[in-house]
């Protein structure tokens, strides 16, 4: 009877580590869920004690300490358990990229300089095995960035529980980003990879990279002429991408880390009037009142990095965050780092919070504050009535990695599978070790 036992527990594990492939989308919501007893992080620095949240078809009509649950809601009792906005990661290329290191898994760079009308969501995979890994950290919605050229294309903001890129759209195309050029008089040596060994290059780097932007700035005054002749007789694809940045509906982020490319980039604001969007911004804080006088919100990409300039403090990465929150201005934090692939994005957050942030600042930094640089503040990034139940239960403090194990998570109110290849891999070497327990 052992025997057999053990043999019907292998086959169960066996169909188990092949699961991933029959992990499921799940059907949108119906009825309604009340989570119950738990700690509600609203999202916007509210925290509510023993509160319940009700999910009705896919929204929130109801938050706090005396909720009445509709009749026949299902219940999620979360007593002890902590309930989040479902985490945004602003700014990242998953779906795009698989493995770094295969060229034939990536599909994120296009050739040439100016492609503005390059759309990174037709090509996001929702079939990759990345996604999985997110949504068990508490990462629902994603920013996905095409890259490439000074102008790479338009990103647009996906949902990370879909069967295929058109069910993942949560805003398509509204931004457009531009790869501001270094603009700093570094040496640059010709031959051999730029090892140093070949003879140095005669080009200016200074003078070249304003060379680039004045060429965008002609770009984009062509563009808005073009906007504005409703009579045009034919179609420019790459002028009628941007048409959106004149009216701002879609938003232009620069990816710039230099205070010399950030001052670059608020001409762009005097100029046009541009909705900027700041993407790196080490040295933000240096320059972070003009970028709250001009309304420019900033992603902090890598706050796990070290500082720009060898004269900043050590640490200066992980303050950053309170140097921009104490100027008010509006600010997202992400986690760029090609190895964990956004996997840190809580405890970047987390970091910032032992340097200056409060908790629920620093929680507001990968929820609210993401939803508003991203524009979809009106549907997501906080737990309140009338927007989207994108909710995230932990068991403990979803910033600090000692703590948080994410038991359940609900995008655009359905219950969605949390099983990913890393938690397979997990079960899988436990068995081969004897550590599982039949």
């Amino acid at each position: 009877m052992k025997k057999i036992f053990l043999s019907i527990a292998s086959i169960c594990f066996l169909m188990q580590i092949n699961a991933q492939e029959a992990v499921y989308p799940a059907p949108a919501q119906k009825g309604s869920t009340v989570i119950t007893n738990a700690t509600v992080h609203v999202g916007n620095g509210q925290v509510l004690e023993n509160a319940s949240v009700v999910i009705t078809n896919g929204k929130i009509p109801a938050v706090g300490t005396n909720v009445t649950a509709p009749a026949g809601a299902t219940t999620v009792n979360a007593q002890g358990k902590h309930v989040y906005p479902g985490l945004i990661l602003p700014a990242s290329n998953l779906g795009l990229v698989d493995v770094n290191s295969i060229r034939a898994t990536s599909d994120v760079r296009e050739l040439g300089e100016l492609n503005p009308n390059i759309r990174s969501i037709v090509a996001y995979n929702t079939d990759s095995r990345v996604i999985n890994t997110l949504r068990s950290q508490g990462i629902l919605l994603a920013n996905i960035v095409p890259e490439g050229g000074i102008i790479s294309g338009a990103s647009s903001v996906v949902q990370l529980d879909a069967w295929n890129w058109e069910d993942a759209a949560y805003k398509t195309d509204a931004g457009i980003h531009f790869h501001m050029p270094s603009l700093l008089a570094r040496p640059r040596f010709g031959g051999f990879g730029g090892g140093g060994r070949g003879p140095q290059t005669t080009t200016d780097p200074v003078q070249e990279g304003l060379e680039q932007v004045d060429r965008m700035k002609s770009f984009f005054k062509e563009a808005q002429a073009y906007a504005a002749n409703p009579n045009r007789d034919e179609t420019n694809l790459k002028f009628a991408a941007v048409k959106g940045l004149f009216d701002k509906s879609q938003k232009l982020y620069v990816h710039a880390n230099t205070v010399k490319q950030m001052l670059v980039a608020l001409d762009f604001v005097r100029e046009f009037g541009f909705d900027v969007v700041i993407v790196g911004g080490t040295d933000s804080w240096q320059i972070a009142d003009l970028l709250k006088q001009n309304g420019v919100s900033v992603i902090l990409n890598q706050p796990h990095n070290l500082p720009m300039l060898p004269d900043d403090d050590v640490d200066q990465p992980y303050k950053t965050p309170a140097l921009l929150q104490k100027a008010g201005v509006t600010f997202a934090i992400n986690d760029d780092d090609g190895q964990t692939r956004g996997r840190n994005l809580a405890y970047n957050a987390g970091t910032a919070a032992t340097y200056g942030l409060t908790k629920e600042q620093a929680l507001q930094a990968i929820t609210l504050n993401a939803a508003k640089v991203l524009g979809i503040a009106d549907k997501t990034g906080s737990i309140e009535v009338g927007k989207d139940a994108n909710i995230v239960i932990s068991t403990g403090d979803i910033l600090d990695m000692r703590t948080s194990t994410v038991t359940d998570a609900f995008i655009q109110g359905r219950k969605i599978d949390l099983t990913d290849k890393q938690k397979l891999l997990n079960e899988r070497y436990k068995h081969k070790y004897g550590l599982r327990e039949f």
